[in-house]
């Protein structure tokens, strides 16, 4: 399941984005914090952000500029704002779509699903496997001996991840770039967090001690 976050200010707007996204399948994040949006995007590592430009504390030129330090996380900006000098100033700050208020529902869903579908599904129809194990990246899940178990998006991704190096090792720091598109920002805990997660879902289905920790160097199947 894609998560999305919703930065908008408008709590009707805000909601009726929400119902229509969940409706779709999504799973949606929303945020009333807007002095510290920033962090809070990082952290939740959402696949895809909807931000509005006029927004409290700081503008969403601001917040796409910061993000676009940090991450490549994609962002499609949906304001009430038709300018087209605010359309290029989005673009050019990062932005992947310009959508306008009031929108057309279908035309911004079908922006989502094409925008997700470049960033995350290339190759993405073929299950994975390797050692006993496969990994359905459609479904967000993992099949061990007829076991299942389904993955949050990060497990996934570091899953993926050791799955498509065979066996070899995946320092900490190529994880965290995979995982965050960058290493600058990210507790180091967050990761030894995910991993364990990861490994306790692997063991309950059987697969143990398939993940391996190389001390010094990183992980392994």
């Amino acid at each position: 399941m894609y998560s999305i976050l919703l930065i908008e200010d408008d709590k009707i707007i805000r909601r009726e984005l929400q119902i229509i996204l969940e409706k779709y399948g999504y799973e949606v994040i929303t945020t009333d914090n807007f002095s510290g949006v920033v962090d809070f995007v990082l952290e939740q590592n959402p696949h895809l952000i909807l931000l509005d430009i006029n927004l409290p504390f700081y503008d969403g030129f601001h917040i796409c500029r910061e993000l676009r330090r940090q991450s490549k996380i994609p962002v499609i900006v949906v304001t009430s704002r038709d300018g087209e000098t605010d359309e290029l100033m989005s673009m050019n700050l990062g932005a992947d779509y310009f959508v306008t208020k009031p929108y057309n529902t279908q035309i911004l869903l079908a922006k989502i699903a094409a925008l997700l579908g470049r960033v995350y599904d290339a190759g993405a129809s073929l299950p994975l496997r390797y050692g006993g194990l496969t990994l359905d990246l459609g479904r967000s899940s993992v099949y061990f001996q007829e076991q299942s178990s389904e993955l949050t998006k990060n497990e996934l991704r570091i899953l993926r991840l050791l799955m498509e190096n065979e066996g070899r090792i995946v320092s900490r720091d190529d994880m965290m770039l995979a995982l965050w598109q960058t290493d600058a920002f990210v507790d180091d805990n967050t990761l030894t967090v995910n991993i364990g997660r990861l490994r306790g879902k692997l063991q309950a289905i059987g697969a143990r001690d398939l993940l391996k920790t190389k001390r010094g160097q990183g992980y392994s199947l």
